[in-house]
């Protein structure tokens, strides 16, 4: 009778603890998918920073640089597929879009010493600056959470947890455009 009991308290004791490390399996695939999300948030966050500062930036150099007139234009087109974009990966490619139309109005800048001069200019470009170092420390961080998260929904058993909580398709990776190692040729007319 002993026996019984004792094997029936085993059964029990393996009963709880693999119910327990389910369960943690479970909580631990959600939690790393919350973590992307949230670090997705605060690279937004920083990314609609940099879409609020530049309207100030443009109408600065506008007045200085008049006849850039496609650079502007990127610039709007840009910062509007940002304002369209829905998913992340489109938002992401639309990001790309805005830093190549960034650099590109910075290029022209460097053509105009009195704008480079003008304390306006000169505040909106450290701002900017701020910005683009913050959304760089923000995509770190967001990256590190998708190669967590990716690497966890890919490992023996987290794949099983991830299926189990349809949070089995990779997260997608911030990465830079195509082209956006070479600097940026801005020729004038």
């Amino acid at each position: 009778m002993n026996k019984i009991f004792g094997l029936l308290g085993l059964l029990i004791l393996v009963i709880v603890i693999g119910a327990s490390w389910y369960i943690n399996g479970l909580n631990k695939v959600v939690i790393l998918d919350e973590n992307v999300r949230q670090a997705w948030a605060q690279v937004e966050t920083q990314l609609q920073r940099r879409m609020d500062l530049i309207p100030n930036l443009v109408d600065t150099v506008k007045g200085y640089a008049a006849y850039e007139k496609g650079v502007f234009e990127n610039v709007t087109l840009a910062r509007s597929q940002w304002a369209g974009a829905k998913t992340i990966d489109d938002k992401v490619k639309a990001a790309a879009s805005v830093d190549s139309a960034i650099a590109r109005l910075l290029m022209v800048v460097e053509n105009y010493p009195t704008l480079k001069a003008s304390e306006n200019f000169k505040a909106l470009q450290d701002q900017l600056e701020g910005t683009e170092n913050r959304i760089s420390v923000e995509r770190m961080r967001y990256n590190q959470a998708v190669m967590t998260f990716n690497a966890y929904i890919r490992t023996v058993f987290g794949v099983v947890f991830a299926k189990s909580r349809g949070l089995n398709k990779p997260a997608v990776y911030f990465e830079g455009a195509k082209g956006s190692e070479k600097v940026p040729e801005v020729k004038f007319q």
